[in-house]
Parts: C-alpha cells; sequence; structure tokens
C-alpha cells in the first residue's frame, strides 16, 4: 500500500500542477511520473527506515520493491489521462479532468494489484519489503 499510495500522490499532483500552470500534456505526464516515483519510493522507504536500515539500504530495498509497481501503475494512469479525449486538455474546475483522474487511479490499481500479487508469489517486488515489517 506504500507503493500505491505514494504513487497516486505523486500521479495526482503532478495532474494538477501540470494542468493548473498550464502546462504542455507531456510535461504534465512527465511531472506525474516523476513525482509518482519520489513519493511511491519515499513511503516504502520511510517504512523499512523504521526498521533501522541505513538510507542507503532503505532506498535499495524501495527500488526493488516499487518499480515494477509504479511503472506499471504510471502507464495505466497516464495513458488513460491521454486517451479520455480533453481530459489532459481539461481545467481543475471541470468534471471531466477529476473523473479521468480519479478512473485512472482505480482501473490502475485494478491492474496493478495482480501483478503486484504475482511478484510477491515469486519472492519480488513488495516481497522484499515484507522481510522489514
Amino acid at each position: 500500500m506504500h507503493c500505491l499510495t505514494g504513487c497516486a500522490i505523486g500521479e495526482v499532483l503532478g495532474q494538477v500542477i501540470g494542468v493548473g500552470f498550464g502546462l504542455h500534456n507531456g510535461a504534465t505526464v512527465a511531472l506525474s511520473i516523476a513525482l509518482a516515483f519520489v513519493f511511491g519510493y519515499a513511503l516504502t522507504a520511510r517504512g523499512v527506515l523504521k526498521a533501522g536500515l541505513s538510507v542507503g539500504a532503505a532506498l535499495k530495498v524501495a527500488l526493488a520493491a516499487d518499480t515494477v509497481s509504479i511503472l506499471v501503475m504510471e502507464l495505466i494512469d497516464n495513458g488513460v489521462m491521454v486517451a479520455v479525449p480533453g481530459a489532459m486538455n481539461a481545467g481543475l474546475g471541470q468534471l471531466l479532468f477529476w473523473v479521468s483522474l480519479a478512473a485512472s487511479l482505480v482501473l490502475a490499481f485494478v491492474v496493478t494489484v495482480p501483478v503486484n500479487r504475482w511478484l510477491i508469489g515469486r519472492g519480488l517486488g513488495h516481497a522484499v519489503v515484507h522481510a522489514y515489517h
């Protein structure tokens, strides 16, 4: 949940900043992806830091645990936002933007959970973090 929550925070923040400041769609997508990775990794690292890992070790665990999950989530999130006509150009006060963003997050979550389960079942992805909880 750390990864998915961080990813969602970064995605929403990136979309809101990009749309709010009228950035080009490509810049908004890039910002959303960058922030999703930053927040996803940060929330996971925060959890393993509490287990006593060094910052460097915590970042390595977060990278191993979350990269595939965040990548899949971002492909779906941003793919939906780009695919919905007008969603990326709608203003923050328009329902189209918020409904599209909410739908993109729900769909990304639905797709990413089975990917994470598959990885965990093979000792990969978030299974790396489980040793520190």
